[in-house]
């Protein structure tokens, strides 16, 4: 998925006139969800006030664990151009500082950048100046160095990337089978995070289509609510995960991030706090779109929940001919990657 939230983010802790304000940064960008924090050989010991990917700038150049992962490439001049491209040849990150320009050179540091192997960085100092960085001719920079001229920036730019989640395109099928089963092992996924009405996981028996199925976070007259609970289905499904792969439920764990999806296609990024994995009673739900047959299997329960016609509806009131909510994916997929090959999964 290309999206806003998958590009590198290193929150800078330098540059500033005091060790407080450094550290201040530090403590800003934790509390912001950022793991990567880019500390002055001077303030090493910044890094232990939490645990965080810890990049350590000396003069121009930046490293990690004694070894060298990237430079620092001030652009003055259009000379600077050549210079910072041969600097990719020779270092994985190339992180680019320039103040007296916006888009023009930056497209063209992208073309240049092409083919290196190495990523492009831009020093930013504002949420919308990583924005624009970001988007510039589509591709846009692979991240920042975001030394934030204020703390509050940190914050825009943590809801900047949220927002720019990508957002897919989810269409309805008909209900052609509704079939109880015996029991199977079924997984909860329980997040760290509130999920909304509305909001759910992809899942699914094929890879090439996958069931909105709605977390819990509706009450009934027979359970509380678990908004941050997805009782997903057993453990062989598929699951549609943040970078476009997928799993299948049983390699879940407490500690990966799974993809939440809203009925409108809005994505967001969540960590799975655990998986429960409990024998229950299935129900096989079978759906027709433009002719094909698609599969889910979910825990036959009340509390249960899809999406049909704008409505979040229990799987015990389905009937044949519902609408139903799905995501179709045209592509195979071969150890959870998407493949340009023909492969049926029934």
């Amino acid at each position: 998925m290309n999206a806003l939230i998958d590009r590198k983010v290193w929150v800078g802790a330098i540059h500033q006139p005091s060790g407080e304000s450094r550290k201040r940064i530090v403590l800003a960008a934790l509390e912001n969800g950022f793991d990567t924090v880019v500390l002055d050989k001077k303030d090493q010991a910044l890094a232990k006030l939490g645990r965080f990917r810890s990049i350590i700038l000396d003069g121009s150049d930046f490293f990690e664990d004694g070894q060298k992962i990237g430079r620092l490439v001030e652009i003055k001049k259009k000379t600077d151009e050549v210079a910072a491209k041969k600097a990719a040849e020779r270092t994985q990150n190339i992180i680019i500082s320039a103040k007296d320009w916006k888009v023009i050179p930056l497209e063209n540091l992208i073309v240049h950048f092409q083919g290196t192997g190495s990523k492009l960085l831009m020093l930013a100092r504002t949420a919308e100046e990583a924005k624009l960085f970001f988007e510039t001719m589509e591709k846009g920079a692979d991240g920042v160095l975001f030394v934030p001229s204020k703390l509050e920036e940190l914050g825009k730019l943590r809801k900047i990337l949220e927002e720019g989640a990508p957002k897919l395109d989810l269409q309805e099928g008909r209900i052609t089978v509704l079939r109880q089963l015996g029991l199977g092992d079924r997984v909860c996924i329980d997040t760290c995070s509130m999920l909304s009405v509305g909001e759910g996981m992809l899942i699914g028996n094929q890879s090439s289509c996958m069931f909105l199925i709605h977390s819990e976070s509706l009450e009934s007259e027979y359970a509380a609510s678990r908004p941050f609970r997805v009782n997903a289905g057993p453990v062989h499904a598929y699951i549609l995960m943040p970078d476009g792969t997928t799993r299948y439920l049983s390699e879940l764990q407490g500690g990966d991030e799974a993809l939440v999806v809203g009925a409108d296609g809005h994505t967001r990024k969540v960590v799975v706090g655990r998986t429960k994995v409990e024998r229950r009673p299935l129900l096989l739900i079978e759906a027709d779109v433009d002719g094909e047959r698609f599969s889910t299997i979910v825990q036959n329960a009340e509390t249960i929940r899809v999406y049909s016609k704008g409505k979040v509806v229990s799987v015990s009131r389905l009937k044949l001919g519902d609408a139903i909510t799905l995501k179709i994916e045209r592509a195979g997929r071969h150890f959870g990657m998407r493949v340009e090959e023909t492969i049926r999964e029934k």
